[in-house]
């Protein structure tokens, strides 16, 4: 938003003639067509900001390339073992470190999210991801694959200023009716970056014998990620801000207020609520189960079909895209409903995952695709 349009509301807030609401400011309708062609426009009684759209794309766009570095090690785990000359073992610990550093640094992250909003939060988050990715850049010989570990250690650690965003920007920057919406939108970019990193890693790094294509394919991804990871920090630092000039919802007044309480407080209520703990449970269950596939994918499908590990790659895909579809489908759902919902996507979790664990005794590669289609 150009400086004109908060100038705008700054003269809108102190002109004696603006109706005032006890939540937000609704500028007279003598300035609407001046902050329409700044592309803001009202809903009920707060200012809806078009800029939302463009900071969440941004978020998104983070989100994915955190999410990438997740899981291309684990994807093509035959050929880093063959490269490094490491155990299997030890190439899972680069997909589960995402998961151990989450466990322990997600308490503080939450709170410097609380605290110092979430405009630094981002900036962190996105600045540990790009130093992560230029380490890995340094990595490409076969006795580094402790550089390579330590470089996906920091992207991991960085991912804790990533998960808890989507809610807290949906509440801050999106309207009532927009809010589960835009949590799902959130969401996506963390799928979507998993699916290109089940994708891409298999393509650019060959299933090779020879250590000198594995290295020109392995730094081709690594630089290739580096970079991106760099542009959009740069955006994050000068486009990126921490709210809109006035809150878009009670959703929002309510973010704010929640800044200013107590961290400690707010986690033992969390604590006290069966509701929550009971959601906690079963979504941490789900969600397990899903990074439990997602790490041992290339392993499990290469011991029931060799030689297929560009297959494997695109299993893992069509799992990220189909749950990315649900995701956003079923944020759709809770924008006009909350009936039952959670239930239904458990059950139906539930459901698929029993016929994925016993699918792969078939020996039809087929039915795999399907039943990987039907879980995501």
């Amino acid at each position: 938003m150009s400086g004109s349009v908060d100038s705008a509301m700054t003269s809108a807030a102190s002109s004696p003639t603006t109706p005032l609401s006890t939540h937000a400011l609704v500028p007279p309708s003598s300035a609407l067509p001046a902050l329409e062609a700044q592309d803001v426009r009202l809903r009920g009684d707060y200012i809806i900001y078009r800029r939302r759209w463009f900071i969440l794309i941004l978020f998104v766009m983070f989100s994915m390339s955190n999410a990438f570095n997740w899981i291309q090690y684990s994807i093509i785990t035959n050929i880093i073992t063959r490269y490094y000359g490491v155990e299997a073992y030890l190439v899972d610990w680069c997909s589960m470190i995402y998961m151990v550093s989450y466990i322990p640094l997600i308490f503080p992250a939450s709170w410097y999210l609380q605290k110092r909003g979430l405009r630094s939060a981002v900036v962190v988050g996105s600045l540990g991801t790009m130093l992560g990715t230029l380490v890995k850049c340094f990595s490409v010989a076969p006795d580094r694959f402790a550089v390579t570990f330590a470089g996906q250690t920091i992207v991991a650690v960085s991912q804790v200023f990533v998960l808890g965003i989507p809610p807290r920007l949906a509440a801050v920057w999106f309207g009532a009716d927009q809010v589960s919406t835009a949590c799902a939108i959130g969401v996506f970019g963390n799928q979507l970056g998993i699916a290109l990193g089940f994708l891409l890693p298999p393509i650019m790094v060959p299933d090779s014998e020879d250590l000198d294509e594995i290295s020109a394919g392995l730094y081709t991804m690594f630089i290739s990620v580096a970079v991106i990871c760099a542009l959009l920090f740069v955006a994050i630092l000068f486009v990126f801000r921490e709210k809109p000039p006035t809150p878009p919802s009670a959703a929002a007044d309510s973010a704010e207020a929640e800044a200013s309480a107590s961290y400690v407080q707010g986690i033992l209520r969390l604590v006290k609520n069966p509701g929550y703990i009971l959601l906690l449970l079963s979504y941490g269950m789900n969600v397990g189960a899903f990074y439990a596939i997602s790490t041992l994918l290339n392993q499990v499908v290469l011991s029931h079909f060799p030689g297929e590990t560009l297959n494997a790659g695109r299993i893992g895909l069509l799992i990220v895209v189909a749950g990315m579809l649900g995701s956003v489908v079923c944020g759709y759902i809770l924008d006009k409903t909350s009936k039952l919902v959670t239930l239904v996507v458990y059950c139906l979790s539930l459901l698929f995952m029993l016929g994925y664990t016993f699918v792969f005794q078939t020996q039809v590669l087929a039915l795999v695709f399907v039943m990987a289609g039907a879980l995501g």
